[in-house]
């Protein structure tokens, strides 16, 4: 598996044809020698094909056929390594590979046969004594259960990026520099390459142009990037689009050697010269820079296989101050595993990266971890941008609704099987805008200015991330949201009790804006009110009104009636005159005798509470002393004006001549309640 890594951690699957002996006459011994020699040379294909031939010779050699099926695997020609492990498991009655079921059942899942997966990896799991194979193991099972269930993203595309940028060997770490141009690596051939016969092998950092939807117009960057003699790619640019890292590497017989991140600073219209990165490097392997931040400062992430990781490549991160890197940190046991982690990419607090320790889809699949002061369980990204294969390298550009990923996944020019080698493939994810639209109101239905609006996000019944606005002069409020979020929308002035509507945008898969209303209802406090009562004036009470043509009270009149009782037992000695009054409707005699009923029933009511006949003194004054208007200034009927000459009062005509009256009050605050 390291092996395999190392090649696709770089991405180079390329062969070397030697000068190969005569197989005439050879024996078996030689013939091995010779497939071992190709093999130490890197020359996977040519190696492939002598272990064939020692096959023919002596069919029964165990180690052979376990060499054949690895490299099938290493070459990434699923089809062919399934079949050939297989037979390892089969004949291996000795346990001389003890993890070749592990990887007979990966290549099973990766081709679709599940079912069978499923078998192998459960038998491996009951029979091995390797914790670390067996919690990869225990991680196929769970992704194979991912798969049974999992639906494919609609609102994510994921298409071939074309022949200008694809080639038969494979092509990786694109990333886009602008809106219609991209960089990526490759080692461009239509044929197998002839080391010996081609000096100009190695792999550069190429530019591509889009017209219209299509990539076109590729070639490579100029020396200062592409330095003769090494393998550069793995590109991360700046936000602001003038500071670049990649790596260089170099590579031995297909085995990556040294590596290391430089850095180059734009220079008019191109690309200044590159300089190494101080303090990363060393013994171990460094690659797949991808330019992010940590606690509010810049940092590198990268891969590395340095000791003291979790698996075989690690994510890690250090500070970077342009050529400067601080200590390299491992980003943990939420991301690392014991397998391998690669091709990080970080964006607006998110980390995405490819693993085959976590519970996948495929071989490598990409997930997404969210730092928020530690880093949140990864997320498979799911289908399109993960396949059955090995999925790497998924990128976003700033507008995060397209990037690319890079993937194995079968396709028709590949120069060997069909899933040998990387392709680049175009990511798009549908743009779903959803708007919250908020209007405020008091609970009677007036528009209410001047309120706070809070959202709030809810995550599991806790309050998250909040936004908030105040306006003056309008009630409309308007705010962004977020796909699948719950949220929690609060609105408040003082005087009033906050409002609160709970909503989400589960499920909500077009463009879109949601409204809200707001009600918030005044607060009420009772105040205690003080009334200064003297002879000859009338006090009004307010709420003993009549319907038309009545003379009975009403429930709503009982209050001013007990206030009225309340003074007449607590001054014993105050006489009162109770009047009464009509509106205009109806004769003037007529009015005149309902008013008298009118006045007679509310004395009639303090008599059955127990003052004395004496003491009040009942007036109808018919419709001659009017409060307020019976009709409007256009002559049409006035109902509210009506209603208030419908009433009763009283006044004090002997007794007491001052008096105060005590009454408590319900009125809205003028401030919050736990201001009070």
């Amino acid at each position: 598996m390291k092996k395999l890594l190392t090649i696709i951690s770089f991405i180079l699957s390329f062969a070397i044809v030697s000068n190969a002996q005569p197989v005439k006459e050879l024996k078996a011994d030689q013939i091995l020698s010779i497939a071992e020699e190709q093999y130490e040379n890197g020359d996977y294909y040519n190696a492939l094909d002598w272990y064939n031939k020692v096959l023919e010779v002596q069919p029964d050699d165990l180690s052979v056929i376990h060499k054949i099926a690895s490299l099938h695997y290493e070459l990434r020609d699923m089809k062919n390594a399934a079949s050939w492990y297989s037979k390892v498991v089969k004949k291996d009655k000795e346990n001389a590979y003890p993890n070749a079921s592990l990887v007979y059942g990966r290549v099973l899942k990766m081709n679709g046969d599940l079912d069978d997966a499923e078998e192998v990896l459960n038998a491996f799991i009951q029979n091995s004594d390797d914790d670390n194979a067996k919690t990869l193991a225990a991680s196929e099972l769970s992704g194979i259960a991912m798969v049974r269930t999992m639906k494919e993203n609609e609102d994510v595309t994921v298409e071939d990026a074309g022949n200008a940028v694809n080639s038969p060997y494979t092509d990786f770490s694109p990333i886009y520099v602008t809106e219609n141009e991209m960089y990526y690596g490759a080692m461009v051939s239509e044929e197998v390459i002839i080391i010996e016969d081609n000096k100009d092998y190695f792999a550069k950092v190429y530019s591509a142009v889009k017209t219209g939807d299509e990539w076109g117009n590729s070639k490579p960057l100029g020396d200062v990037i592409n330095r003769p003699g090494v393998h550069t790619g793995n590109v991360t640019i700046s936000e602001d689009g003038n500071v670049m890292y990649f790596t260089r590497a170099e590579l031995v017989s297909n085995k990556m050697m040294a590596s290391y991140i430089y850095m180059s600073e734009k220079s008019g219209d191109g690309w200044g010269a590159a300089q190494k990165v101080e303090g990363l490097g060393g013994s171990s392997i460094i690659k797949q820079p991808a330019i992010g931040e940590m606690f509010g400062e810049p940092a590198l992430f990268f891969v590395s296989n340095q000791s003291g990781g979790f698996g075989g490549w690690d994510v890690y991160y250090a500070p970077i101050d342009g050529l400067n890197a601080g200590s390299p940190v491992n980003l943990g046991d939420k991301i690392n595993t014991v397998g391998d982690e690669v091709t990080p990419f970080y964006q607006d607090g998110n980390l995405y990266f490819s693993s085959t320790g976590h519970a996948g889809i495929g071989g490598l699949d990409v997930f997404k971890s969210e730092w928020s002061g530690s880093w949140s369980a990864p997320e498979n990204q799911g289908m399109p941008i993960n396949s059955s294969f090995d999925d790497i390298y998924f990128n976003l550009d700033k507008s995060t609704y397209k990037g690319f990923v890079v993937s194995n996944r079968p396709s028709s020019r590949s120069l060997k099987s069909k899933t040998c080698c990387d392709d680049i493939y175009n990511v798009s994810i549908k743009e779903v805008i959803l708007d919250l639209e908020a209007l405020t109101f008091e609970s009677g239905g007036e528009k209410l200015n001047g309120v706070t609006v809070q959202l709030v996000q809810m995550d599991n019944n806790s309050e998250g991330e909040t936004e908030s606005d105040t306006k003056a002069g309008t009630n409309e409020f308007s705010f962004g949201l977020d796909r699948e979020t719950a949220y929690k929308l609060i609105a408040s002035k003082d005087g009033y009790k906050d409002a609160v509507v709970e909503f989400n945008t589960v499920g909500l898969d077009e463009t879109q804006t949601l409204s809200k209303t707001l009600n918030l209802e005044p607060l009420m406090v009772e105040v205690t009110v003080y009334d200064t009562i003297r002879t000859q004036t009338p006090i009004r009470l307010n709420n003993i009104l009549y319907d038309f043509d009545k003379s009975n009270i009403r429930p709503d009149a009982e209050p001013d009636l007990n206030m009225l009782l309340s003074l007449m037992t607590k001054y014993p000695d105050m006489v009162i005159e109770l009047s009464s009054h009509t509106d205009s409707r109806g004769k003037d005699s007529y009015n005149q005798k309902l008013s008298q009923k009118r006045a007679e029933s509310a004395k009639s009511w303090l008599l059955e509470k127990g003052i004395a006949d004496s003491r009040i003194k009942a007036v109808g004054y018919g419709e001659t002393q009017p409060v307020a208007a019976n009709k409007n200034e256009d002559g049409s009927d006035n109902p509210d004006g009506r209603q208030m000459n419908r009433r009763t009062e009283f006044k004090i005509i002997s007794g007491t001549t001052v008096l105060i009256n005590e009454r408590v009050e319900k009125r809205v605050v003028t401030k919050k309640a736990d201001e009070e």
